[in-house]
């Protein structure tokens, strides 16, 4: 937590959504225009897969209907398009889906709404024995809209239960959506949540809210602040392009809060930030956090600290000797989460990345999949840094209707600093989720020679947590002077691109027959030089034989350093799988929508279809047991 102590009480009033003074009940007021002009003028001056995947998908027929082309969503408002559109563009497929195949994809043990429409993580905190989660929900459709604050809470972060919505819009100053925002826990306790609200005009504000009672371990009743905005676009900067509060940081001097927003400058990303000693007035400081050309529009900016000594999270506060910070900015244009790793300088306002090669918005990516509007809050309870993604539907938006929901949040994930590379983040699953794990696990180790898959028998492959580590003949790798130079993951054509050091992996959420099927895996490739590079790709191009949905190959390269083994560990839940690769170095996240390989008939396999070199294998393979997630018996309270 932060060390600024004060009793400050935002307003008296405990009254839930207090009207704004000299405002009717009805919660509008009259236009609101933004002052346009030049901001931070200064800046601007200075600125064969196993031989046998060869079926072809059938032509439209009965159960395929040619649709147009999707309504865009959430664009008009200005925020990140909210509406699924494959790379095909223009019109789309449909397909005629099952009940079976829809009920099938409904995940285990991912948190997700009993129904209808989720996005953004919000807000994320730890509060008398309860971590709560707040999301962007829609509560009338499975299709984006009307976004009020669903609220759920949790004693571990994988069993959940849902509580009554913790804000909806209903002010002039969030009308149009209660939008992404965050908390700040002060040292006495009080809880302060910032918030961006879309105005009866369509300008993006910042407002405050904070609990009713603190006293209420479930934080039902949430009271808006009466002087809400507290902040506006300043000059120069677009009604729509302002928004997302990051969690504050206690500043250089005693009593001083600092918080940083997402924004741009033409199409250059930038992150502004705001001074206040009580998160009722804000004061915009003279130049920027940090501003990275090309990248376009930031949003759901997140920034903190991590220790480059010890292996515990930090307070969003922590500074000082063996500290980098992280800023992480999700880019509007391509919907990625990029993250680099720096140096920040609290009396010049200013964030350094330690390697301009990998800035924010052109180097790293916290996930190399569906993953999107990250958030990460401090757990005081366990000294951890935890991660928060919203995984959104790659499938037709008609079979999102048809369901009656969409999106998931991923398993939340603790965040370190990678001590061994100096360059990346170490993402991994909360402990937490082996709790889930039932019984002992299925051991399997395997010699596999080049073109070989071998089936791994468990109960149910739907629900699985594996770890597998691969070792590769060392005379073949060591051998290999020059291949697959330029190899990228997304452009190589997916696991059934051949190459003597690759690909090799597991495959998940197959049917017998490998008519459907997602290999996850490795692939090594070796420049001139003979050095090796280690890529980590997730194949979806054959994960499914349904049209309308998004059929990809994801991943990026990945440090394998000397003595380590090639590993990953795969949660696998029905419709999403989340692979970490090394520890989590890199991460991919993945929806699939499978027509035969459901239920009973979903198989999994290891794999080797390198053409010059055996690998072998070592898998343990735990079945998962679903979470319990439901609504709060607030009937017992």
């Amino acid at each position: 937590m932060a060390t600024y102590h004060s009793s400050y009480d935002p307003e008296d009033s405990t009254t839930h959504y207090t009207s704004l003074p000299g405002q009717p009940d009805s919660g509008r007021r009259k236009s609101f225009k933004v002052v346009s002009g030049i901001l931070l003028s200064s800046f601007l001056l200075s600125l064969p897969f196993f031989v046998i995947l060869n079926n072809k998908y059938s032509p439209t027929s009965t159960s395929e209907i040619l649709t147009l082309a999707p309504t865009s969503r959430g664009v008009s408002q200005g925020v990140s398009e909210k509406t699924f559109r494959d790379v095909s563009g223009g019109a789309s497929v449909s397909y005629a889906w099952s009940n079976v195949m829809l009920t099938w994809q409904r995940t285990a043990y991912h948190f997700q709404p009993q129904k209808n429409w989720m996005n953004d993580p919000n807000g994320p905190l730890y509060h008398k024995g309860w971590y709560h989660l707040f999301y962007q929900y829609n509560p009338d459709s499975a299709i984006w809209g009307n976004i009020t604050w669903g609220h759920a809470v949790s004693t571990d972060l994988i069993h959940w239960l849902h509580l009554p919505f913790a804000m909806v819009p209903d002010q002039w100053y969030d009308i149009n959506g209660v939008w992404t925002g965050s908390a700040t826990i002060l040292p006495e306790g009080q809880i302060m949540m910032l918030y961006t609200g879309d105005t009866d005009d369509y300008v993006q504000v910042q407002n405050l809210a904070y609990p009713a009672n603190l006293s209420d371990p479930l934080l039902l009743d949430w009271v808006k602040y009466r002087g809400n905005p507290v902040m506006v676009p300043p000059p120069g900067i677009g009604v729509k392009d302002f928004r997302d509060p990051t969690t504050a940081w206690t500043g250089p001097q005693n009593g001083q809060w600092r918080l940083t927003i997402g924004s741009k400058i033409g199409k250059t990303g930038i992150a502004l930030v705001y001074d206040t000693s009580n998160f009722t007035s804000f004061k915009l400081l003279d130049g920027i956090l940090h501003a990275v050309p090309g990248t376009g529009m930031w949003e759901c900016v997140d920034f903190y600290p991590v220790s480059t000594v010890e292996s515990n999270g930090l307070d969003t506060s922590y500074n000082g000797p063996g500290i980098k910070h992280v800023l992480k900015a999700s880019l509007d244009d391509n919907k990625q989460d990029h993250y680099a790793i720096g140096t920040y300088d609290p009396v010049m306002n200013k964030w350094t990345p330690d390697n301009p090669e990998l800035d924010c918005g052109i180097g790293l990516r916290l996930d190399y999949g569906k993953y999107y509007a990250s958030k990460t809050f401090y757990d005081q309870k366990e000294q951890r840094r935890v991660l928060w993604g919203w995984v959104g539907e790659t499938d037709s938006e008609s079979a999102d209707l048809q369901k009656g929901w969409s999106s998931v949040q991923s398993i939340p994930r603790t965040v370190l600093y990678d001590k061994k590379t100096g360059t990346h983040l170490l993402q991994w699953p909360v402990k937490e989720i082996e709790s889930l794990r039932a019984g002992d696990p299925v051991v399997k180790q395997a010699n596999l020679q080049p073109g070989s898959i071998e089936l791994v028998h468990v109960d149910s492959a739907a629900q699985l947590d594996i770890e597998a580590s691969f070792e590769v003949d060392k005379a073949a790798l060591e051998g290999t002077i020059e291949t697959d130079v330029g190899f990228d993951c997304g452009t190589s054509g997916g696991a059934a691109r051949r190459g003597i050091l690759g690909p090799f992996g597991v495959v998940v959420i197959a049917d017998q027959t490998l008519s459907e099927l997602t290999p996850v895996y490795f692939y090594i490739s070796k420049g001139a030089d003979g050095r090796a590079e280690t890529h980590f790709c997730a194949d979806e191009t054959r994960s499914s034989e349904a049209p309308g949905a998004a059929k990809q190959v994801y991943g990026s390269s990945v440090p394998v350093l000397d003595g380590e083994k090639y590993s990953m560990r795969l949660l696998v839940d029905h419709s999403i799988v989340e692979s970490f690769a090394q520890g989590g170095r890199t991460v991919i996240t993945s929806r699939i929508y499978p027509t035969k390989a459901i239920n009973g008939a979903a198989r999994l396999f290891v794999f080797n279809n390198a053409t010059g070199a055996s690998v072998t294998t070592s898998l343990k393979i735990w079945s998962l047991k679903s979470a319990d997630i439901r609504s709060f018996p607030l009937e017992k309270l």
